[in-house]
């Protein structure tokens, strides 16, 4: 959901254009709600495994969708990833069995996905998952990203991840807060919460640290696993120390992005925000090109802006050539990346995590 997020959506709450939109968030809460609870869902033949979060903002589902793909992968199973494929014209279902296609027709995110394992975007997703049951291609488990709080397609184990230095924001449904939904009603239909806290930060001594509000909140309060990992650079900038850089970025926490630019030696120069999901324009690439010649800088940008680039000739291409897309994995500690990977493996091998608390 590409929205200009407000900054009061992550402050202390009470303001006045909160509470001017607080009927409104009524309104739309109860229709999620709603829509959430009101629809029986498709039971696959094979196991489902989703990723999704609470918020309308980034919180790294795209990192941990990858993560959790090849976590499968290694474990010798055979997953397909099932995505809506947001931004693109294609309502499929569709395989994406060519990742040089253009992300105006398929979305930004199955681009990336379709790097780790068997990619089907579809509008509805219980067609997608039949599809992917009849494919004739091995699949023996899907992964459904960002699907949350679709009511279509049962889950055999969700995994829900929040931003720790953002959290749940003030708390209110969208648009008085960022909340896709109730936040009780969300938590009911999650079996895990992975919290993507900052990288290096040092804890406070009363756990008021960035992050760890959150992180000691949902263990105290929630009786499901809560995990923890930070998302890092999976490559570093290949240029030499102190040479600027202009980043850009149309993603939905793009401050996280630039941050971690400038943590692994970026010497940022200019940075450009774009809204979530932005089609880049011949304008747009004509800027950023002059704007990095201005101060003798080179551009760097991420992986999801980095494909929306791809193929359309002129001056687009030319800034995809130019820069240097960062690519970012989740950085877990021993344990909790073994009991992911654990929880991970039995909802395959079982058809479910909550069928095998029974």
């Amino acid at each position: 959901m590409p929205l200009e997020e407000p900054s009061w959506w992550y402050g202390p709450g009470g303001g006045r254009a909160e509470r001017l939109l607080k009927p409104i968030a009524r309104i739309y809460s109860h229709f999620a709600v709603k829509r959430i609870e009101g629809r029986t869902p498709y039971r696959s033949r094979l196991p489902v495994i989703c990723v999704g979060n609470f918020t309308a903002g980034g919180t790294g589902k795209t990192p941990l969708t990858l993560h959790i793909a090849r976590l499968l992968a290694k474990a010798g199973e055979h997953p397909a990833i099932l995505t809506r494929g947001y931004g693109g014209k294609r309502a499929g279902p569709y395989w994406l069995d060519d990742i040089s296609e253009l992300a105006e027709d398929v979305g930004d995110e199955p681009l990336l996905l379709a790097r780790a394992a068997p990619t089907l975007v579809a509008h509805d997703r219980r067609v997608g998952a039949i599809a992917i049951e009849t494919a004739g291609r091995g699949i023996t488990v899907i992964v459904m990203d960002d699907g949350l709080q679709n009511p279509s397609l049962a889950k055999d184990l969700t995994i829900a991840i929040v931003d720790a230095a953002r959290g749940f924001g003030n708390g209110e449904v969208i648009p008085a807060g960022p909340l896709r939904a109730p936040l009780d009603v969300q938590l009911a239909r999650t079996d895990v919460v992975l919290v993507n806290t900052p990288p290096n930060a040092t804890p406070a001594a009363d756990g008021s640290g960035p992050g760890e509000r959150v992180l000691m909140a949902l263990r105290r309060d929630f009786p499901g696993p809560v995990l923890a990992a930070h998302a890092e650079a999976a490559t570093d900038l290949d240029i030499p120390p102190g040479t600027p850089i202009v980043a850009f970025a149309g993603i939905a926490n793009p401050a996280r992005f630039f941050a971690l630019a400038e943590r692994i030696g970026g010497r940022i120069a200019a940075h450009l925000t774009f809204k979530d999901h932005h089609a880049y324009s011949e304008t747009d690439a004509e800027q950023l090109l002059a704007l990095a010649m201005t101060h003798g800088a080179r551009l760097v940008t991420t992986e999801k802006d980095h494909v929306r680039l791809v193929g359309y000739g002129g001056a687009r291409e030319r800034l995809a050539a130019a820069a240097m897309p960062l690519p970012i994995h989740l950085a877990f500690g021993e344990q909790d990346a073994q009991r992911l990977a654990d929880l991970v493996t039995t909802a395959a091998r079982t058809g479910g995590y909550r069928r095998s608390l029974k």
